[in-house]
């Protein structure tokens, strides 16, 4: 096996870029790399949850993982070091969201943290949930500078943290947990009145009068005065996003309302990305933005939100193959970091009801499916890193939300999963060959004569 030159942080240290002493991006001749604090090109290679206080049992306080290390290790300290040096040894140079950060310095080599996920929009709003907590009032922007300067602060010039996450697949138009419309979310009452004017003043741009509205709302409306001061309910049309419905071009006014909905999703989200990462970059400017963890591809005026505000975009894709999902956040011109996937074996006794992402028959099929899902991910040029979900298994009687399921690199006894592992330690040594390679395949492909 040939032995490749590797910074402490585990970048290439034969293809060196500029080095600033903390984690940035950088595109060098069509492909994107993290750059390491010394200067290395870096993929992100990570595992989500590296925690010892992992999933309690449902509907009690148990948490058998930490039960288990702590017969098995003795200390939280003992259990970090463990995990920190097995990271290293499988290749991987990350700690993923929701991991302790201390692990990031417990081993023998430095790992980079991906740890933070600051729920800027989740915890803002004192309850009232996506997006009726208001985000246009100017105290969001005053919560955002607050909960940064709390969270980043204190950490401003760890070279360690490789960035920060902003929320955690928050809906933006229809998905697997409902028909979340946005647009007559806000609309509906009068909880979050910024946004609704926000919301109103941007119908009011798209439609020449209050009757065009009407038509496309079938709504009964007398005054764009009373659109902003009373609640229009029902919503006029659905779609569903399991059938993928799309709009017929004929159906005219049903597609006018979803152009409506998409819309004001974009508005929304251009207001969400700039203040929350204007917060982030006041609070840690040598720390990236990380992006918002997207759960599926939304309205692409989200997307293009993303793009204008965030280093990097997140994404948490769940698909047996990544390849159309990271094209299809391409366009910002970003960096995408596959935030969360994974793999479900049935031989490893646990229930696998609960919880995304394919499940398979063996753990041998497991490796094989990391390894072909993290090799076509690789040969697409915006691709910085992927983060395996999860380190330790779920419980089998289910974590707090039900999640049942054979997501772990170990066991919930903390037992390693051998098959897995050794595809994992095999492809992550591989990885930055596989992707320097896609500058030449986007090259060939871009320069390829028309048919």
């Amino acid at each position: 096996m040939t032995c490749i030159s590797r910074t402490r942080w585990g970048g290439l240290a034969t293809c060196t870029a500029k080095a600033t002493g903390f984690f940035r991006v950088a595109r060098i001749d069509g492909v994107w790399w993290f750059i390491d604090p010394d200067g290395g090109r870096f993929l992100s290679k990570g595992v989500v949850s590296v925690q010892l206080d992992h999933d309690n049992i449902k509907d009690s306080e148990r948490r058998p993982y930490r039960e288990a290390c702590l017969r098995r290790y003795g200390s939280r300290d003992a259990w970090r070091q463990s995990a920190a040096d097995r990271l290293h040894g499988w290749g991987f140079n990350t700690v993923g969201a929701w991991s302790e950060p201390e692990v990031a310095r417990a081993g023998a080599a430095p790992l980079a943290s991906a740890a933070g996920v600051l729920y800027l929009a989740a915890a803002y709003g004192e309850g009232r949930g996506w997006p009726q907590s208001d985000l246009f009032d100017p105290a969001f922007e005053r919560f955002a500078q607050q909960r940064t300067q709390q969270i980043c602060g204190p950490v401003r010039d760890d070279a360690s943290v490789l960035g920060w996450f902003i929320d955690n697949e928050l809906p933006w138009g229809p998905d697997w947990r409902g028909e979340n419309e946005l647009l007559p979310g806000i609309l509906r009452d009068t909880a979050a009145p910024y946004t609704r004017r926000a919301a109103v003043a941007l119908l009011r741009e798209r439609y020449k009068d209050i009757t065009a509205f009407n038509e496309a709302w079938l709504s009964a409306m007398t005054s764009w005065e009373q659109l902003a001061s009373q609640p229009v309910s029902p919503p006029p049309f659905n779609r569903n996003f399991f059938t993928h419905d799309h709009i017929q071009e004929r159906d005219v006014l049903r597609a006018r309302y979803f152009a409506d909905c998409d819309a004001f999703a974009g508005l929304l989200a251009e207001r969400y990305f700039a203040v929350s990462a204007a917060a982030i970059r006041a609070a840690a400017p040598h720390h990236l933005v990380l992006g918002s963890r997207f759960a599926y591809v939304p309205p692409p005026q989200v997307i293009a939100a993303a793009g204008r505000h965030c280093d990097v975009i997140s994404i948490n894709c769940y698909d047996a193959l990544p390849g159309a999902t990271i094209e299809a956040y391409a366009a910002t011109g970003r960096p995408c970091l596959i935030g969360e996937f994974s793999f479900r074996g049935d031989d490893a006794g646990l229930p696998n009801t609960h919880g995304a992402g394919p499940r398979v028959e063996t753990q041998a099929d497991r490796a094989a499916g990391f390894a072909r899902y993290v090799g076509a991910g690789l040969r697409h040029p915006n691709l910085v890193g992927y983060h395996w979900f999860l380190h330790a298994d779920q419980p089998a009687e289910g974590r707090w939300d039900g999640e049942d399921s054979n997501y772990g690199v170990v066991t919930i006894n903390d037992d390693v999963y051998p098959e897995l592992t050794e595809a994992m330690r095999v492809v992550n040594d591989d990885a930055e060959w596989l992707h320097e390679a896609a500058g030449s395949t986007a090259r060939r492909i871009a320069t390829a004569p028309a048919a």
